[in-house]
């Protein structure tokens, strides 16, 4: 396994007996601690990861030409190819570009949404149109994906602007971990939002790899 900061390609790949049975991801790599942990945890040695690097998030068009690039390399060389990836703003290009080339995807508009659970997100839309979600991923990284390319390291003015519309910051908790919990916290703090931790745990992502079967 080779192990590679967040935000540049991880690959993670077993052992590859001759034959079929092997099913690639191709994943966002914000999810990547995720689901390696998903992975040790149920001995799904079935599945490979090939993460993508996690700031395509900050130009989600991007994101379904480099799944359809990753997938004509990869095809041929596994049974079968699940992306996980929710829609992640692309506009539902990546579900007919998933549909194009005949694999699945994990189901939901974002990652806030599948962590959460699909339904249960949904269902609390309508009062928490003013919340701010971040994950575990986006707590460690907080500088690089959301402090900085918004401009906010060299015009902290710009706060207002953008999270003035906002009440409170969600973190949407995959681990407890009280370290990551603290920076939470701080986060909410410097964005002047009221701070709420939720434990999500893994929500939809893990029973959505479950149904992957050798």
């Amino acid at each position: 396994m080779t192990t590679k900061p967040d935000d540049i390609t991880l690959t993670e790949t077993g052992f590859r007996p001759q034959g079929e049975g092997r099913i690639l991801l191709i994943a966002c790599g914000a999810l990547a601690h995720e689901i390696l942990a998903l992975k040790a945890a149920n001995g799904w040695d079935h599945l490979d990861l090939q993460c993508l690097p996690a700031n395509l998030h900050l130009w989600p068009d991007r994101i379904p030409a480099a799944v359809e690039k990753s997938v004509i390399e990869h095809r041929k060389d596994y049974a079968d190819i699940f992306v996980v990836y929710a829609d992640c703003g692309t506009g539902g290009i990546l579900f007919d570009k998933c549909k194009e080339l005949g694999v699945e995807m994990v189901s939901g508009p974002h990652c806030y949404s599948f962590f959460e659970g699909n339904k249960a997100f949904a269902a609390k839309a309508e009062t928490e149109f003013t919340a701010f979600y971040l994950t575990d991923f986006l707590v460690r990284q907080f500088d690089a994906f959301v402090w900085k390319p918004m401009g906010l390291d060299r015009h902290p003015q710009l706060r207002d602007m953008y999270f003035g519309n906002y009440t409170k910051l969600v973190y949407q908790a995959q681990t407890n971990d009280p370290t990551l919990d603290a920076k939470a916290e701080a986060c909410a703090d410097r964005l002047g939002l009221a701070y709420e931790r939720r434990f999500t745990g893994y929500g939809d992502l893990a029973p959505a790899l479950a149904a992957l079967k050798p």
